[in-house]
Protein backbone atom coordinates (compact mmCIF):
# COMPACT_ATOMS: atom_id res chain seq x y z
CA UNK A 1 0.00 0.00 0.00
CA UNK A 2 1.37 3.42 -0.98
CA UNK A 3 2.03 5.74 1.94
CA UNK A 4 1.44 9.18 0.41
CA UNK A 5 2.23 11.04 3.62
CA UNK A 6 5.89 10.03 3.61
CA UNK A 7 6.60 10.80 -0.05
CA UNK A 8 9.37 13.37 -0.48
CA UNK A 9 8.23 15.83 -3.16
CA UNK A 10 10.69 18.50 -2.06
CA UNK A 11 13.88 16.79 -3.26
CA UNK A 12 13.05 17.63 -6.91
CA UNK A 13 11.16 20.83 -6.33
CA UNK A 14 7.69 19.34 -5.85
CA UNK A 15 8.05 16.40 -8.22
CA UNK A 16 8.82 12.70 -7.97
CA UNK A 17 9.89 10.49 -10.90
CA UNK A 18 7.39 7.79 -11.81
CA UNK A 19 8.63 4.68 -13.63
CA UNK A 20 5.75 3.09 -15.57
CA UNK A 21 5.70 -0.71 -15.74
CA UNK A 22 3.38 -2.98 -17.74
CA UNK A 23 1.72 -5.10 -15.06
CA UNK A 24 1.18 -7.92 -17.55
CA UNK A 25 4.77 -8.32 -18.74
CA UNK A 26 6.91 -6.45 -16.20
CA UNK A 27 8.37 -4.34 -19.02
CA UNK A 28 9.35 -0.71 -18.36
CA UNK A 29 7.23 1.55 -20.57
CA UNK A 30 8.24 5.11 -19.76
CA UNK A 31 9.40 7.63 -17.19
CA UNK A 32 7.29 10.60 -16.14
CA UNK A 33 6.99 13.01 -13.22
CA UNK A 34 4.19 13.55 -10.74
CA UNK A 35 3.46 16.28 -8.27
CA UNK A 36 1.04 15.72 -5.39
CA UNK A 37 -1.97 16.77 -7.47
CA UNK A 38 -1.03 14.42 -10.32
CA UNK A 39 -0.66 11.54 -7.88
CA UNK A 40 -4.04 12.27 -6.31
CA UNK A 41 -5.72 12.41 -9.71
CA UNK A 42 -4.03 9.16 -10.73
CA UNK A 43 -5.30 7.40 -7.61
CA UNK A 44 -8.78 8.87 -7.98
CA UNK A 45 -9.31 8.35 -11.73
CA UNK A 46 -7.24 5.14 -12.06
CA UNK A 47 -5.65 6.68 -15.17
CA UNK A 48 -2.00 7.68 -14.89
CA UNK A 49 -1.63 11.45 -14.74
CA UNK A 50 1.67 13.31 -14.91
CA UNK A 51 2.87 16.87 -14.38
CA UNK A 52 4.30 18.22 -17.63
CA UNK A 53 7.49 20.15 -16.94
CA UNK A 54 7.30 21.88 -20.32
CA UNK A 55 3.59 22.77 -20.33
CA UNK A 56 3.53 23.40 -16.56
CA UNK A 57 0.25 21.55 -16.13
CA UNK A 58 -1.25 18.16 -15.39
CA UNK A 59 -1.74 15.82 -18.33
CA UNK A 60 -3.46 12.47 -18.44
CA UNK A 61 -1.41 10.02 -20.51
CA UNK A 62 -3.62 9.23 -23.50
CA UNK A 63 -5.84 12.30 -23.24
CA UNK A 64 -5.31 13.02 -26.95
CA UNK A 65 -4.25 9.62 -28.34
CA UNK A 66 -6.58 7.42 -26.31
CA UNK A 67 -3.58 5.32 -25.25
CA UNK A 68 -4.33 5.48 -21.54
CA UNK A 69 -2.33 3.84 -18.78
CA UNK A 70 -4.89 2.19 -16.51
CA UNK A 71 -3.60 2.06 -12.94
CA UNK A 72 -3.05 -1.29 -11.23
CA UNK A 73 -0.75 -0.40 -8.32
CA UNK A 74 1.79 2.15 -7.11
CA UNK A 75 4.82 1.54 -4.92
CA UNK A 76 7.41 3.96 -3.56
CA UNK A 77 11.11 3.24 -3.22
CA UNK A 78 13.04 2.93 0.05
CA UNK A 79 13.81 6.69 0.14
CA UNK A 80 10.19 7.65 -0.63
CA UNK A 81 11.31 9.93 -3.46
CA UNK A 82 10.34 7.93 -6.56
CA UNK A 83 7.45 5.75 -7.70
CA UNK A 84 6.98 2.46 -9.49
CA UNK A 85 3.60 2.55 -11.24
CA UNK A 86 2.08 -0.70 -12.50
CA UNK A 87 -0.41 -0.28 -15.33
CA UNK A 88 -2.49 -2.01 -17.97
CA UNK A 89 -1.58 0.01 -21.08
CA UNK A 90 -4.14 0.73 -23.78
CA UNK A 91 -2.24 0.75 -27.08
CA UNK A 92 1.39 1.87 -27.48
CA UNK A 93 2.92 4.02 -24.75
CA UNK A 94 5.53 5.97 -26.72
CA UNK A 95 4.54 8.95 -28.89
CA UNK A 96 6.44 7.26 -31.74
CA UNK A 97 3.90 4.45 -31.71
CA UNK A 98 6.25 2.00 -30.00
CA UNK A 99 5.15 -0.22 -27.15
CA UNK A 100 7.78 1.28 -24.82
CA UNK A 101 9.75 4.53 -24.78
CA UNK A 102 12.85 2.41 -24.06
CA UNK A 103 12.62 0.26 -27.18
CA UNK A 104 11.38 -2.80 -25.30
CA UNK A 105 9.51 -5.16 -27.60
CA UNK A 106 6.05 -6.30 -26.59
CA UNK A 107 5.72 -10.06 -26.22
CA UNK A 108 2.06 -11.01 -26.47
CA UNK A 109 2.85 -14.63 -25.66
CA UNK A 110 4.60 -13.74 -22.41
CA UNK A 111 3.83 -16.23 -19.64
CA UNK A 112 2.81 -13.29 -17.43
CA UNK A 113 -0.43 -13.13 -19.43
CA UNK A 114 -1.59 -15.98 -17.21
CA UNK A 115 -1.36 -13.66 -14.21
CA UNK A 116 -3.27 -11.00 -16.12
CA UNK A 117 -5.99 -13.52 -17.01
CA UNK A 118 -6.27 -14.71 -13.41
CA UNK A 119 -6.57 -11.13 -12.14
CA UNK A 120 -9.12 -10.27 -14.83
CA UNK A 121 -11.28 -13.19 -13.68
CA UNK A 122 -10.92 -11.96 -10.08
CA UNK A 123 -12.07 -8.52 -11.24
CA UNK A 124 -15.08 -10.06 -12.98
CA UNK A 125 -16.02 -11.84 -9.75
CA UNK A 126 -15.82 -8.59 -7.81
CA UNK A 127 -17.64 -6.36 -10.31
CA UNK A 128 -19.93 -8.93 -11.99
CA UNK A 129 -20.40 -6.96 -15.25
CA UNK A 130 -23.46 -7.84 -17.33
CA UNK A 131 -22.91 -9.81 -20.53
CA UNK A 132 -19.72 -11.51 -19.30
CA UNK A 133 -19.45 -15.29 -19.56
CA UNK A 134 -17.28 -15.25 -16.44
CA UNK A 135 -20.00 -13.37 -14.56
CA UNK A 136 -22.53 -15.97 -15.67
CA UNK A 137 -20.37 -18.79 -14.33
CA UNK A 138 -20.02 -17.12 -10.94
CA UNK A 139 -23.78 -16.50 -10.80
CA UNK A 140 -24.52 -20.13 -11.69
CA UNK A 141 -22.43 -21.17 -8.73
CA UNK A 142 -19.77 -23.55 -7.57
CA UNK A 143 -21.31 -26.78 -8.88
CA UNK A 144 -21.59 -25.40 -12.41
CA UNK A 145 -17.98 -24.20 -12.33
CA UNK A 146 -16.79 -27.62 -11.14
CA UNK A 147 -18.87 -29.26 -13.88
CA UNK A 148 -17.23 -27.08 -16.55
CA UNK A 149 -13.74 -27.96 -15.30
CA UNK A 150 -14.67 -31.64 -15.56
CA UNK A 151 -16.07 -31.23 -19.07
CA UNK A 152 -12.98 -29.37 -20.31
CA UNK A 153 -10.68 -31.97 -18.72
CA UNK A 154 -12.51 -34.78 -20.54
CA UNK A 155 -12.40 -32.88 -23.84
CA UNK A 156 -8.65 -32.34 -23.35
CA UNK A 157 -8.15 -36.08 -22.84
CA UNK A 158 -10.19 -36.88 -25.97
CA UNK A 159 -8.16 -34.43 -28.06
CA UNK A 160 -4.96 -36.01 -26.73
CA UNK A 161 -6.16 -39.52 -27.58
CA UNK A 162 -6.99 -38.31 -31.10
CA UNK A 163 -3.50 -36.82 -31.49
CA UNK A 164 -5.11 -33.53 -32.56
CA UNK A 165 -2.54 -30.91 -31.56
CA UNK A 166 -4.64 -27.87 -32.52
CA UNK A 167 -7.65 -29.18 -30.64
CA UNK A 168 -5.47 -30.00 -27.65
CA UNK A 169 -4.26 -26.39 -27.52
CA UNK A 170 -7.86 -25.14 -27.67
CA UNK A 171 -9.09 -27.56 -25.01
CA UNK A 172 -6.14 -26.96 -22.68
CA UNK A 173 -6.78 -23.20 -23.01
CA UNK A 174 -10.44 -23.77 -22.08
CA UNK A 175 -9.37 -25.97 -19.16
CA UNK A 176 -6.89 -23.41 -17.82
CA UNK A 177 -9.48 -20.64 -18.01
CA UNK A 178 -12.12 -22.68 -16.15
CA UNK A 179 -9.53 -23.78 -13.58
CA UNK A 180 -8.78 -20.08 -12.95
CA UNK A 181 -12.49 -19.47 -12.43
CA UNK A 182 -12.62 -22.35 -9.95
CA UNK A 183 -9.52 -21.09 -8.17
CA UNK A 184 -11.11 -17.66 -7.77
CA UNK A 185 -14.33 -19.27 -6.53
CA UNK A 186 -12.30 -21.16 -3.90
CA UNK A 187 -9.98 -18.21 -3.10
CA UNK A 188 -6.87 -20.01 -4.34
CA UNK A 189 -4.25 -17.71 -5.85
CA UNK A 190 -1.71 -18.44 -8.56
CA UNK A 191 0.99 -17.93 -5.93
CA UNK A 192 -0.48 -20.80 -3.93
CA UNK A 193 0.06 -23.12 -6.90
CA UNK A 194 3.53 -21.75 -7.65
CA UNK A 195 4.58 -22.13 -4.01
CA UNK A 196 3.29 -25.71 -3.93
CA UNK A 197 5.17 -26.66 -7.09
CA UNK A 198 8.28 -24.88 -5.85
CA UNK A 199 8.21 -26.80 -2.56
CA UNK A 200 7.99 -30.08 -4.45
CA UNK A 201 11.15 -29.27 -6.38
CA UNK A 202 13.27 -28.32 -3.41
CA UNK A 203 16.10 -30.78 -2.73
CA UNK A 204 15.10 -33.30 -0.11
CA UNK A 205 17.08 -33.19 3.11
CA UNK A 206 18.88 -36.36 4.09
Amino acid sequence: MLDKKNLDFEKLGGLVPAVIVDDNSGSVLMLGFMNEEALEKTLESKKVTFFSRTKKRLWVKGETSGNFLNLVDIKSDCDNDSLLVYVNPVGPTCHTGDYSCFGVEKNDSDISFLMYLYELIAKRKKEMPEGSYTTRLFKEGENRIIQKVGEEAVETVIAAKNNDREEMINEISDLVYHLFVLMNEKSIGLNDIVNCLSERHKPKKN
